[in-house]
């Protein structure tokens, strides 16, 4: 089955049921070390996890570590241009739980991003990405503990698809004319709309099921959180595009309350439940004023459209929701894409999972890394149902490889996040205990060193590890 690389002797296969992992005491893992500085990073994180494994369990469980290639790497193995070959490919279809440092892009390969092909080829649709404040690490921002958020972005649609065609392409230009002189002719909607024959087209999908089996999953997650963190907000520009990411808004709530009606309440349910609570004798009407504050200012039809919605909200959940049952439901709400990026810094409290499309996600979760200390600290998980990649978040900074000095954080939070995955809960919080002792104690490497007030002496890469596994509790 294999070319160039061999499984190990030992240990078991990952194997999934309904989406979920079923992981043995001996698994086996397929590991990419990674381009640049993954020659620093993978063996301090493979380091941390071993001691972890050992530590929690006393030898009761191993993880078996099988190395496969990617990138430049694997272009060393297997020839040119072979930045994925189908032995990696097939290793991660096999033991269904892989880890990875980071992968250079490809020039003239015909791959656009290694990163993007495993998630597609894997069909790994939720990029999970948790955005936590380790005591003592640097940050520009006042209060960066009260962020505590993880973002669940869809990755296998929106732009990232990559359907697109060049300027002045012929397929571009027949596109553009269809769209110019039939297709935006017949819907009314857009007018007197053209696109400029001097155009690039690139095509952005969102579909029904890409949307609903991420937000199932960012659910099921909110529900195994403590409960003043079981919240998942929506977040979308659907105030500008209508039918795609309007529609995930729709799509998303249509999950909510189909599919967890008995554990879910969304925002605006919980107004009309509360003003009900607040006070028994309110009328229809009333109730409708004060969840739309602008009520008095529409029309007779569309205030009678949020009576209804009043009157249909309570005589469906009123029984099972009201009374205050709704407040240890899992609250499900939704934010404008351009406001979420300034309510995650002004209002971070407020917000615990953030189910986003595709390119919204990326930037909000690098955005939100920023805040708790940058990508060095910014783990990441690409999870599909049959199958889980964790990585590094940041690139591979070649001008620091080999030198022993980069920051492994994102690769052994990734390891934590893999841990946790796996069920493996103890020795997933002996890393964290001693992540955050090691940078509370000043125990970091350069990029968090130079940062410190007041100024610390940088450990090595590899001698973070080591005083990640010292401060274990």
């Amino acid at each position: 089955m294999y070319e160039k690389i061999t499984p190990p002797t030992v240990g078991q296969k990952v194997t999934f049921e309904n989406g979920e992992p079923i992981v043995p005491d001996n698994p086996i893992i397929p590991f990419i070390r990674g381009d640049g500085t993954g020659v620093d990073i993978w063996p301090a994180t493979e380091k941390v996890v071993d001691a972890a494994v050992k530590q929690a369990y006393g030898g009761q469980r191993e993880i078996v570590w099988f190395k496969i290639y990617a990138g430049d790497e694997a272009c060393e193995q297997y020839g040119t241009f072979q930045y994925l070959p189908d032995d990696t490919l097939n290793a991660i279809k096999e033991y269904g739980i892989a880890i990875k440092g980071p992968l250079t892009t490809p020039i003239g390969g015909g791959i656009r991003s290694l990163n993007v092909a495993l998630r597609q080829i894997n069909d790994l649709y939720a990029c999970v990405r948790p955005c936590k404040y380790y005591a003592g690490t640097p940050s520009p921002h006042r209060n960066p503990e009260q962020l505590d958020i993880i973002v669940y972005r869809e990755n296998t649609e929106d732009i990232y698809l990559g359907i697109e065609w060049a300027e002045g392409s012929e397929t571009a230009l027949k596109l553009i004319d269809l769209l110019n002189n039939d297709l935006i002719p017949n819907t009314p909607e857009h007018g007197k709309k053209q696109i400029p024959l001097d155009s690039g087209i690139g095509i952005k999908p969102i579909s029904v099921k890409g949307t609903k089996r991420l937000v199932r999953r960012a659910i099921q997650h909110a529900l195994r959180l403590p409960k003043n963190k079981q919240m998942v907000t929506l977040v979308h520009k659907g105030n500008i595009m209508k039918y795609t990411e309007g529609a995930f808004r729709v799509w998303g709530y249509e999950v909510a309350t189909e599919e967890f009606r008995d554990q879910c309440v969304t925002e605006r349910e919980s107004w009309i439940l509360g003003n009900k609570e607040a006070n028994p004798a309110i009328t229809t009407e009333e109730n409708a004023r004060q969840i739309d504050p602008g009520y008095d200012a529409l029309t007779p039809g569309k205030q009678a459209e949020i009576c209804q919605e009043v009157e249909d909200t309570l005589a469906a959940i009123w029984d099972s929701h009201g009374d205050g049952k709704w407040k240890d439901m899992v609250m499900v709400n939704d934010r404008i894409a351009d406001s979420i990026f300034q309510q995650i810094q002004t209002r971070p409290a407020e917000y615990s999972i953030l189910a986003t499309m595709n390119l919204n996600g990326d930037y909000l979760s690098d955005a939100a890394a920023a805040i708790v200390g940058g990508l060095g600290m910014g783990p990441g998980a690409n999870i599909g149902d049959t199958c889980a990649i964790f990585e590094a978040t940041h690139g591979t900074a070649p001008k620091h490889a080999g030198l022993d000095r980069i920051n492994p954080g994102s690769v052994i939070l990734s390891s934590v996040m893999m841990l946790e995955y796996m069920g493996w809960q103890e020795a997933a919080d002996l890393i964290k205990a001693g992540l955050g002792a090691a940078i509370s104690s000043g125990e970091v490497t350069y990029d968090l060193a130079r940062l410190m007030e007041p100024p610390v002496e940088p450990l090595k890469c590899s001698e973070f590890a080591d005083a990640i596994i010292k401060h274990f509790a």
